[in-house]
């Protein structure tokens, strides 16, 4: 038996951090089920379809989405954080609507390595009544499956970790040399900043961080927009804010975005996924947690530095920030050796994702075959 998968989740929009789940998960599928389809409910879904060789259907084309979901034998929804409403809840209605659709034609469904929440009153009703019936459920961290586990009793719920985690770098090598980042031996911090509450304080914090790394570090400070073009936007805010000479580098590809996360001494991110990224390869971070899923992801790691600040809250005073930064930047070495000591537990974690999948196929199937006899 062939199996097809459809996935749903913000595929398709130039985001990074999302096209890196993407791939790991195609990888992954076709890696533990040769010869398997795989459809991507895609905001753009030619790209889509080139770049990772699936097939992909628009995903706001609901005639389109429903013959997807009718095809399917297995619906994922995830990964990334679909499950919340800060974003809006005509978001959260679009997933969760997806998962509904999937539960109603009777097809097994699974929402897959995702973070769930933050979610109001109504956030909770929605994902309560929507995603009755889900055949199985991991999430990336452990706030998720307290929260998902409470509106959905009847659901297994696993805490596993970001596919990302099992992401490697790739595309072809880089000349950092033509951003003017010459490779001369002089410390690469990396930056990864997107649109956020108190976007005027952060960017006057983060650009002040900058010129310290600089001035008294000797670092070369580049802006990485994971996010495309409303990221560049943001660091070039921020870039106008300092009195050093900050890089903006351009929307590389995923694989070569990466590589420059690798190259850094230190990255400073907001964007989930270059801090996962960063994680993976060793490369100590400081975390700027506009989103609980950026705290979690501190506590399953058992990272031992703080959040640099909290984006849109009140900031601690300048003194305390270059004092946070300077401690860091001291501890580059015990905070890369510790992201490496926590490697194989995390990528056992991210693996997981994919054996509870399994244990859902296996299941499938053996129904499908139990309903032929």
């Amino acid at each position: 038996m062939t199996i097809r998968f459809l996935l749903s989740g913000y595929y398709g929009f130039g985001n990074l951090g999302d096209e890196a789940l993407l791939e790991v998960i195609v990888e992954q599928l076709r890696a533990r089920w040769p010869g398997c389809a795989v459809d991507v409910l895609s905001g753009d879904p030619p790209g889509t379809a080139r770049t990772y060789g699936v097939e992909a259907t628009p995903r706001m084309d609901v005639a389109r989405v429903r013959a997807a979901i009718d095809r399917a034998d297995v619906v994922l929804s995830g990964g990334g954080g679909l499950l919340q409403n800060v974003t809006s809840l005509r978001s959260l209605l679009y997933y969760s609507g997806v998962i509904r659709s999937a539960i109603r034609a009777g097809k097994p469904t699974m929402v897959f390595g995702q973070s769930v929440g933050p979610l109001d009153f109504w956030g909770r009703a929605v994902v309560r009544n929507f995603c009755k019936g889900l055949e199985a459920a991991t999430v990336r961290d452990a706030r998720s499956r307290a929260l998902l586990a409470s509106l959905l009793p009847g659901v297994p719920v696993e805490r596993t970790a970001d596919p990302v985690f099992l992401f490697e770098p790739g595309g072809a090598p880089l000349d950092l040399a033509a951003e003017g980042l010459e490779d001369d031996g002089t410390p690469l911090v990396v930056v990864s900043v997107r649109k956020w509450h108190g976007a005027e304080a952060t960017a006057q914090a983060l650009a002040g961080i900058a010129d310290r790394l600089a001035g008294e570090h000797g670092a070369r400070v580049a802006f990485l927009p994971l996010g495309g073009p409303p990221d560049a936007e943001v660091s070039t805010t921020i870039i106008r804010r300092c009195a050093s000479t900050p890089v903006l580098l351009p929307d590389y590809p995923l694989g070569q975005a990466a590589q420059v996360i690798g190259r850094a001494s230190l990255v400073i991110g907001m964007r989930l996924h270059a801090l996962i990224i960063a994680a993976r390869l060793g490369v100590p971070f400081l975390a700027l947690p506009y989103d609980p899923k950026v705290g979690s992801l501190l506590d399953d790691l058992r990272y031992p530095a703080p959040p640099l600040f909290v984006p849109g809250e009140t900031l601690p005073p300048v003194g305390e920030l270059a004092r946070r930064v300077d401690d860091a930047w001291a501890r580059r070495a015990e905070l890369g050796a510790h992201l490496r000591s926590v490697r194989a537990e995390i990528e056992r974690l991210a693996e997981r994702n994919f054996d509870v999948l399994n244990e859902l196929v296996t299941r499938t199937t053996h129904k499908a075959a139990g309903t032929e006899r």
